[in-house]
């Protein structure tokens, strides 16, 4: 949205070229203004309430550019204020997403047509004000014209012929200064009036140049928000438009469609991620399955080292029971040891193949639960 921040620059730089133009005219033009002070000061009270106002006109642009710019960026805001110029819309759009908006054609024309009728709504007054100043003026001028002509009567009904040229001339200069006086009072109304509609016209092109520019911008933000019809269902006069009731129902439609379009996508989101769940569980399943073929091996090995040392023993128990070649406390010593890891072994392959059980089984608990929970989805 284009920010009104340069109307607002161009109007200020105006009134500062009027009021130079005005000080250094200040004598004459203070001149003007006594010769009817107060019909000039009302003038000038219009000039100022106009100025006003049309500064009011483009200041009341920033909430509503403001307004937009958050609904762009971070969709309906509960906490926001509400914007005058925009309320319908503001109404129409507090509750859409901001990602899934779509307008109809009818819809768009509707506000625009409703914003627009506000937007000239809110210029009248100006309008008014340049034509006030207008009247002011002119006013003035009859007012002193009127006078100026009652004047010029009675100092002409006043001149006595027979008199002496002096005194003559003396009446004649004490009379001419009503007119003049009236003169003063047409002039100086008309050229308040006249300059300060001049001022008001030039805010008043600026105004509604920002009120113009806004408008623009919602145009185009809009259109980009518009679904055209393809016009099947148009009837065969022309281009008759489709039916209110037809038009609801299509608009209704695609909004379920939407909200069908996002639910499948989560759940094509929902089936990926099991999908990823159940591979990473089969690789842990492959890597258990490798520890347990390892330890079965280790286990194969250790019953064949014990078949081996089988008939040692044997033997052993025979040279001792029959007392040829009896053990030494060295050979005795060895077995002893040799029994202690042997039943140490044992109990680590115990305590080994119980923690396999376990995590093959929490494994197969969460192999469950994602199945379970990707058949929901």
């Amino acid at each position: 949205m284009t920010n009104p921040r340069r109307f607002l620059l161009r109007m200020v730089l105006f009134l500062m070229a009027v009021a130079g133009v005005g000080a250094i005219l200040f004598e004459p033009l203070h001149g003007a203004f006594m010769a009817n002070a107060p019909l000039n000061g009302l003038i000038l009270g219009v000039l100022a309430l106009g100025i006003i106002y049309n500064f009011r006109q483009v200041l009341m642009l920033y909430p509503e550019v403001t307004w937009i710019e958050n609904f762009r960026k971070n969709g309906p805001i509960a906490s926001s204020r509400t914007p005058r110029l925009l309320s319908s819309m503001a109404t129409m759009l507090g509750e859409r997403n901001r990602d899934h908006l779509s307008l109809s054609t009818l819809s768009m024309r509707s506000l625009l047509d409703g914003i627009y009728s506000r937007l000239d709504e809110s210029r009248d007054l100006s309008r008014y004000t340049i034509g006030l100043l207008i009247f002011l003026g002119l006013l003035g001028t009859f007012w002193g014209l009127l006078g100026t002509v009652a004047s010029i009567g009675d100092v002409i009904a006043n001149l006595s012929v027979g008199a002496d040229a002096s005194t003559v001339f003396s009446d004649l200069k004490a009379g001419l200064e009503a007119p003049m006086a009236g003169m003063g009072t047409a002039f100086s109304s008309s050229l308040f009036g006249l300059a300060g509609s001049l001022v008001l016209g030039f805010l008043d092109l600026q105004a509604g140049q920002a009120l113009n520019r806004f408008y623009t911008d919602l145009e185009e933000w809009l259109s980009s928000l518009t679904r055209l019809s393809s016009g099947a269902l148009s009837g065969g006069e022309g281009d008759q438009s489709v039916p209110a009731y037809v038009q609801a129902l299509l608009e209704q439609t695609a909004e379920s469609l939407e909200s069908l379009q996002r639910t499948l996508t989560r759940g094509e989101e929902s089936r990926i991620s099991s999908n990823n769940a159940l591979l990473n569980m089969s690789e842990k399943m492959g890597t258990l399955s490798d520890h347990m073929r390892t330890e079965q091996a280790l286990m194969m090995k250790l019953a064949e080292s014990q078949l081996e040392m089988k008939p040692i023993l044997a033997r052993l128990a025979e040279s001792s029971v029959s007392g040829s070649g009896g053990m030494d406390e060295a050979t005795r010593s060895h077995i002893r040891n040799l029994d202690v890891y042997m039943a140490r072994l044992v109990e680590e392959l115990g305590s080994g193949r119980e923690d396999t059980i376990q995590q093959l089984r929490s494994e197969i608990k969460l192999l469950a639960r994602t199945i379970a929970a990707s058949k929901d989805s």
